[in-house]
C-alpha cells in the first residue's frame, strides 16, 4: 500500500473508531452528539462553539478527522525512520496511543480555547487511556506496516 493511502485509510479508520467511542461513552452519560463535536470545534472557537448548531458541529467532525489522519502520518513517517515501530505492532501502537494521550491532554488541550478545565472522572481517564491504545495507537501502527518500501 501507498504511504498516502495507509495514512488516509488509518486516518478514516481512526477517526470512526475514536468518534464512535466518544458518541458511545458520553452517550451513556448523557451527552448528546452534537456536544461531543462541538467540544472539539470548541478547541478552536471555545464556548462559542456550543452555539454553533450544525456548523459546529461539523466543524468538529473535520477537526477530528484532520487530527486522526495527523496522528497516523505521524507514526507512518516515524515507522520509516525507525524500523523497530515496524516489528511489533502490538507493543508500539498502543504504547504510541498512550503517547498521544498524553500530548492531546497535558499541552494541546491546556494550549486550545478550551483550556485546562475541571479534573477528569477516572472512568473519563481510563476509556480516554484505552481508546488511544486500542482505536488510536494500534491502527496507526497496522497501517504503518502496510506500506511498501519504494523501489531502489
Amino acid at each position: 500500500m501507498t504511504r498516502t493511502r495507509a495514512i488516509a485509510l488509518g486516518g478514516l479508520t481512526v477517526g470512526v473508531l475514536d468518534g464512535l467511542d466518544a458518541l458511545v461513552f458520553f452517550g451513556a452519560r448523557g451527552v448528546p452528539p452534537i456536544r461531543i463535536f462541538q467540544a472539539i470545534a470548541s478547541g478552536l472557537l471555545g464556548r462559542d462553539a456550543y452555539q454553533g448548531g450544525i456548523a459546529t458541529l461539523l466543524l468538529g467532525v473535520a477537526l477530528h478527522f484532520l487530527i486522526a489522519t495527523t496522528v497516523v502520518a505521524v507514526y507512518v513517517t516515524a515507522s520509516r525512520q525507525i524500523a523497530l515501530l515496524n516489528t511489533r505492532p502490538l507493543v508500539f501502537g498502543p504504547l504510541y496511543g498512550i503517547a498521544v494521550y498524553l500530548v492531546m491532554n497535558l499541552v494541546v488541550i491546556p494550549l486550545s480555547a478550551i483550556g485546562g478545565g475541571p479534573p477528569r472522572a477516572r472512568p473519563v481517564i481510563l476509556n480516554g487511556v484505552l481508546i488511544h491504545m486500542i482505536g488510536v495507537g494500534l491502527p496507526s501502527a497496522l497501517f504503518a506496516r502496510t506500506v511498501t518500501s519504494p523501489a531502489r
